[in-house]
């Protein structure tokens, strides 16, 4: 996983998979979470999703939840809500920048 931890930006994908589960989803529920939300731009196949969601699990973003039934459920930590909370404030700063330059206020 190409994100840096250490406060620099998400890759787009990495943050809708570390949005996703704020309500505990599985795998499956998480792809179609991602599809929905960006009309169709953003499909992921099985092989990325998995393994970006061992990379978030390795960094305490998600952990493992529910009953421990045939399909594994994410859910968000309070280490991922935080980090999803600098991704959306570095996103805010990026969109306010980008609206005064092309708005023509700079």
């Amino acid at each position: 996983m190409r994100d840096n931890v250490k406060g620099g930006a998400l890759t787009e994908v990495t943050f809708y998979i570390l949005l996703s589960p704020y309500a505990p989803k599985h795998g499956y529920a998480v792809m179609q979470f991602i599809e929905e939300r960006t009309g169709g731009r953003l499909r992921l196949g099985a092989g990325t999703l998995y393994g970006a969601l061992n990379a978030l699990e390795e960094k305490g973003w998600i952990a493992p939840c529910g009953s421990g039934g045939r399909k594994k459920e994410y859910a968000i930590t309070e280490l991922g809500k935080q980090a999803a909370e600098r991704e959306l404030k570095r996103l805010e700063e990026l969109t306010r920048t980008a609206k005064e330059i092309v708005g023509g206020t700079l």
